[in-house]
């Protein structure tokens, strides 16, 4: 399959396509809120962001930033040739639970140590997740965790016919 034809990148947007494969790890210091159930669930403003080409960027955030209560173990494993072996987590939070909406590396593989005791989540799975003032997009479908803001160009992995990508 060849190539999709990145979007313009307008001025102060960074293009996925840019974005290295394997996938590297940023620090992002950029407040962030999360919400469930009407309930912030996580608010912190220290976060890594793995960036992969043609992936708007996962943010992984401190679980010492979630809640007390709102992470709990579900069910389900998945492998990442990059990342390692994930866990899954469901998160609760003024009374809705969002099942298996979050993963986590236990032991990630290395070159992404920095990930250790951080939670990805579903964006679409929640109320709201914000990245300053901006509410965030979900990656298309629904497959994959990166987080569309103003500040990435396109076009995105997981919309139909990208599986090629």
């Amino acid at each position: 399959m060849t190539r999709p034809v990145p979007d313009p990148v307008r001025p102060g947007q960074e293009s996925v396509w840019d974005y290295p494969r394997p996938p590297a790890v940023r620090a992002c210091t950029l407040p962030i809120q999360v919400v469930l159930g009407g309930q912030v669930v996580c608010r912190t403003s220290t976060s890594w962001q793995v960036l992969e080409t043609s992936h708007p960027p996962t943010y992984y955030l401190p679980r010492s930033a979630f809640a007390d209560g709102v992470l709990t173990p579900a069910a389900g494993t998945s492998f990442c040739e990059w990342k390692g072996s994930a866990r899954y987590l469901d998160v609760t939070g003024g009374g809705r639970t969002a099942a298996g909406a979050a993963w986590y590396y236990p032991r990630p593989a290395p070159g992404f140590e920095q990930l250790a005791g951080h939670v990805a989540l579903y964006a679409g799975r929640m109320d709201a997740c914000l990245v300053g003032d901006e509410t965030v997009l979900p990656q298309p479908g629904g497959f994959y965790g990166g987080w569309i803001t103003a500040s990435v160009a396109g076009p995105f992995k997981g919309v139909p016919g990208s599986a090629g990508w």
